[in-house]
């Protein structure tokens, strides 16, 4: 959930990812009253912030992408609400005017303003919603305290930032273009590898409808593809340890070319992790158990 090019760097934020995902393809990610529900549980463990936009309010997209990236630093889960096609969710906030943001934490709502507000105004508000969580028990994930602005980053690799610049104007080919070449000139150049991974996860999950997938991968529990699209998923929503062992088992029960496609596709979704990550250092060590 951040338009730094930081996101890419290192150990991989998969909410940075899935926001990146999700406006690659339409610009700024909402919620509906299904997601809203989701959005709820989740304040139970990590408190939620929520932008109220409208296309009719200028200050609405730039107020909703500060959130986004002030919420990112701070470990906290942001998501945007227009107005005008929920406005059921408007009303039970009791939004009378955009922009406006309310936090969610342990399950409760909690105004934080309306109108316009300075990137400073939200740091702020940010470091009181994080303190609140704390104090309730709902702050699993979140940044050390007092955390709300990240020290600024070294300058990236020129093919790097062409990369990073590609993906925040949406054009995730352009984005591999760039890694890959990055990797012609340098093969040992891990960020760029794990920036191609995530850039390729980014393009394969950007239209899919997680219902629909996770459906299809019930149905079909031999079906190669309808597997794969499932761990992409998951590995978008972090929970990595069922993405990489869904594709271990399928490591097992498949031979020749499909085997090889399940393995080729494993070990990328590993590119996308930090590589210190305990989950991602056992699923290697299953990886080469099914395979030996």
């Amino acid at each position: 959930m951040t338009d730094t090019p930081a996101a890419l760097r290192g150990a991989v934020d998969l909410g940075a990812l899935a926001a990146r995902s999700r406006r690659a393809e339409s610009g700024l990610a909402t919620i509906d009253e299904a997601a809203f529900q989701e959005l709820a549980q989740q304040s139970m463990q990590r408190p939620v912030v929520i932008a109220f936009v409208s296309a009719a309010s200028p200050q609405s997209e730039e107020l909703a992408r500060t959130i986004e990236e002030v919420a990112a630093s701070a470990g906290v889960n942001a998501a945007a609400c227009d107005v005008d096609a929920q406005p059921a969710i408007a009303q039970a906030f009791q939004i009378r005017a955009v922009p406006a943001a309310v936090a969610l934490i342990g399950g409760r709502p909690a105004p934080l303003f309306q109108g316009a507000a300075s990137r400073e105004q939200i740091v702020e508000v940010m470091g009181q919603v994080v303190e609140a969580a704390r104090q309730m028990g709902a702050a699993e994930g979140l940044a050390p305290a007092g955390a709300g602005e990240e020290a600024p980053e070294p300058p990236l690799p020129p093919l790097h930032q062409a990369a990073h610049d590609a993906i925040d104007r949406g054009d995730l080919d352009a984005a591999e273009a760039a890694f890959d070449q990055a990797l012609r000139e340098n093969p040992k150049d891990h960020e760029a590898r794990a920036g191609r991974a995530q850039v390729r996860l980014m393009a394969r999950s950007r239209t899919a409808d997680l219902a629909a997938v996770r459906r299809a991968a019930a149905d079909a529990p031999a079906d190669v593809d309808a597997q794969l699209a499932v761990a992409d998923m998951d590995v978008l929503g972090g929970q990595l340890d069922d993405a990489f062992g869904r594709l271990i088992e399928l490591v097992r029960a498949t031979a020749g070319d499909e085997r090889d496609r399940v393995r080729a596709r494993l070990l990328e979704l590993l590119e996308v992790v930090d590589p210190a990550d305990p989950r991602v250092l056992r699923a290697r060590q299953a990886l080469a158990s099914a395979l030996y």
